[in-house]
């Protein structure tokens, strides 16, 4: 009895070469955003809470505001937007501590993936998040009377330097995320630090209302410059008076370098935390 034997060839498999840093950080981004579609209730901070804001602080506390040479209501606008987008840093930490606690990152290890693509996909994630609710207040604030009075260019300007002062805080909560344990930790330092942040500023009152001390704390706050910038680029209001700071007699320069002192800062802090969170 004769046996035939078969010689089968070895299969060709295509060389898997590992993905870019852009595309690792596309696809995390895109996994975040899917996040956001399958669970809406996520959004509810940046546009339920941000309608609330403005309505009640148009509404209720407008009429005992008074904001001189401006409508209140276009005086709060931009006082309200940037608080949004520092609250944008307790967004990205809470969601970056999360990934941590739950073994997202851990994956990662076994997978030819640039790690930093996390840290990326998660900053860009953030910065839509957040942008979504300058829009949602944006849109809010055309219907009970705010306008840009100072033209298309300025008007760009101004949300362009939300967009850089947000991504220099979200270096900050990675930073926070990276250190913390827990979700309910995070939460409950970065609003610690986010509310006297953005509430010892000219955000929602004028500040030469406040106490001399507090006052020069509050002109010298880089919150009190962006949203000096935005006003004056919106037109919600007039420059700074003679007595002000320094910073509020030159916001907008001011704001585009407190958003690079703050990323240079943060970032490389924000890289050597997670390294190390990444590694335990």
């Amino acid at each position: 009895m004769t046996t035939v034997q078969v010689t089968r060839a070895p299969v060709a498999r295509p060389p898997i070469s590992p993905p870019s840093l852009l595309r690792a950080s596309t696809t995390i981004v895109w996994r975040n955003l899917l996040h956001i579609r399958r669970m809406p209730e996520m959004l509810l901070d940046v546009t339920v809470q941000s309608v609330m804001f403005v309505l009640l602080f148009a509404y209720v506390f407008g009429g005992a505001i008074a904001a001189p040479g401006a409508d209140y209501k276009e005086f709060l606008l931009p006082g309200i937007m940037v608080q949004t987008m520092v609250f944008s840093s307790a967004i990205v930490a809470m969601g970056l501590t999360n990934d941590l606690q739950k073994g997202f990152v851990d994956r990662f290890k076994s997978l030819p993936v640039p790690r930093s693509a996390v840290l990326v996909g998660r900053s860009i994630s953030s910065l839509i998040h957040s942008s979504i609710g300058i829009a949602v207040m944006a849109l809010t604030g055309l219907l009970i009377g705010w306008r840009v009075r100072n033209g298309f260019v300025d008007g760009v300007l101004a949300f362009a330097l939300l967009l850089l002062f947000g991504f220099a805080l979200i270096w900050l909560g990675i930073w926070v995320g990276s250190l913390m344990r827990t979700v309910e930790a995070v939460q409950g330092f970065m609003f610690t630090v986010m509310f006297p942040l953005t509430f010892v500023a000219n955000t929602f009152v004028p500040t030469e209302s406040m106490p001399a001390w507090l006052r020069t704390i509050s002109e010298w706050n880089p919150v009190s410059a962006i949203t000096q910038a935005c006003r004056e680029l919106w037109g919600n209001g007039p420059p700074a008076g003679a007595d002000a700071a320094w910073p509020l007699q030159n916001p907008v320069g001011v704001s585009i370098g407190w958003s690079l002192i703050l990323t240079a800062v943060f970032a490389p802090l924000a890289v050597s935390a997670f390294r190390r969170r990444s590694r335990d």
